[in-house]
């Protein structure tokens, strides 16, 4: 028995898929996923060892990161309690607050003990730059409040204080004040605008030292974290990996058979082309249903455009200009009635096939003329209709320049047909509660420009009163 034309093609398809390597042999595929599972498992030990040693490595790097931080911190707080103290001790006199304050300076210490376990510790050097011109500043600062403290010691008549205040020397203006003038200056020079222009040094460059702190530890982290995530990743690879390959079989039989054949219905039921995939033969399938389907579409296609289309112009026919009466806003929309000024006797001298060639040349001028969101209608044998859309009631100038261009273009005779022209009527639909009314005043403006001598147009607003 002769093979069917479909049968031999459906074969060749087939072939061709397999030669091509689409078909899947189950048997290969089973022995690669038992190699390829062995595989897996030695890499994800493998990666996942590295994971923990990249996660210690981190986890080291941020403490380490944590104490730097803390230290410049302790310093940034030790010089603000020294400025308390001495503050205070100059509005007061309160010795405490002196012998705090030295405590703080030389037996605590936490300012060098800072910058010392930071040297220690980190290799940020403009960090560490940073941090020592902090502390520079602020040992500056402080012969400032040895000078001030000094005066109170002067003003109040203290014997016993720190054996630092005996170096500082007063000036011959300062040690001529009187008590109350001294605590006064005392008080000037640590509250006042100088004062505090240092202490805006020292925390720049504290900020500053703890910006290259972020900075070094950002880096570190993105270092680290780039590495745990690389590992986390190649894990995660070989999860998936495993995932598929346990899955494989399930997958394979959905993947070539169940799925394709679910979209398939999906697709039909929806009316769209059916996606090419699954098995040789479903493609086969699926594709001479496309075939089909497109022939189907095209077919569809050209009987509704010819059922609302004229055939002589490409225009709207009649069954076209119903149906886009009920889609049109008449707020925004004006009609424009044409009709062909003496076409009868265009028929009678010329004949109907120059007057057909008559009307597409009309057409053609106005869809140059008119844009491409108008919809332009051929309503009868030599009358047409045109909705232009999106358009307010100011535009009776532009539509007049159209209609003037339109004659003009049916005046010139260079492609060998007679002289023609158009009268036309216009209405805008606010005008109006209904489409008919619309068309019984555009075909009322019409008809008024035939009778004014044709080969013009008259808005249905001019005919008022």
């Amino acid at each position: 028995m002769k093979q069917t034309l479909v049968e031999k093609r459906g074969k060749e398809t087939m072939a061709a898929e397999r030669k091509n390597g689409k078909v899947i042999s189950l048997h290969t595929l089973t022995l690669v996923l038992l190699i390829a599972a062995v595989v897996l498992s030695v890499l994800l030990i493998f990666f996942t060892q590295l994971l923990f040693v990249n996660y210690h490595q981190l986890t080291q790097i941020a403490e380490k990161h944590v104490l730097l931080r803390k230290d410049a911190l302790e310093m940034m707080d030790a010089s603000d309690y020294l400025t308390e103290r001495v503050q205070r001790f100059t509005v007061d006199g309160d010795t405490d607050f002196m012998d705090q304050y030295f405590t703080e300076a030389f037996r605590s210490q936490h300012r060098e003990e800072a910058l010392e376990m930071m040297s220690d510790e980190s290799s940020d050097q403009a960090a560490i730059k940073a941090l020592q011109a902090a502390m520079n500043a602020s040992n500056d600062l402080m012969q400032d409040e040895y000078y001030a403290m000094r005066l109170v010691v002067e003003a109040k008549g203290y014997t016993d204080y720190p054996a630092q205040l005996d170096q500082v020397t007063l000036t011959d203006a300062d040690s001529a004040l009187d008590a109350h003038a001294k605590m006064h200056r005392a008080a000037q020079i640590v509250l006042g605008e100088g004062y505090y222009e240092k202490k805006t040094t020292i925390r720049e460059n504290l900020d500053r030292c703890l910006a290259e702190l972020e900075k070094t530890a950002d880096n570190a982290d993105k270092d680290a974290l780039s590495a745990l995530g690389s590992e986390l990743v190649n894990i995660r690879l070989v999860i998936i990996l495993q995932l598929i390959g346990i899955g494989a079989f399930t997958w394979l039989m959905t993947r070539l058979a169940i799925r394709p054949t679910l979209n398939a219905v999906d697709c039909i039921k929806q009316d769209r082309m059916i996606p090419e995939s699954g098995a040789a033969e479903f493609r086969y399938l699926f594709s001479a249903y496309n075939k089909v389907y497109k022939y189907y579409k095209k077919s569809l296609a050209k009987l509704t455009f010819k059922a609302s289309h004229d055939e002589l112009t490409g225009v709207y026919n009649r069954a076209g200009y119903e149906s886009l009466l009920s889609s049109l806003d008449l707020q925004t929309t004006y009609m424009i009635l044409f009709d062909v000024d003496n076409f009868k006797h265009i028929n009678d001298t010329y004949g109907h096939e120059v007057g057909d060639q008559v009307l597409v040349k009309i057409a053609d001028a106005l869809k140059k003329h008119f844009r491409s969101d108008d919809h332009i209608c051929r309503v009868g044998g030599d009358e047409f209709v045109v909705f232009m859309v999106n358009a307010e009631k100011k535009n009776k100038d532009l539509i007049r320049r159209k209609i003037e261009q339109i004659n003009q273009t049916l005046e010139s005779t260079d492609d060998g047909l007679p002289k023609s022209s158009i009268s036309v009527g216009v209405a805008h639909g606010s005008e109006v509660t209904d489409v008919k009314a619309l068309f019984e005043i555009a075909d009322d403006a019409m008809y008024a420009a035939k009778k004014n001598g044709k080969h013009g147009f008259i808005f249905s607003k001019d005919l008022e009163g």
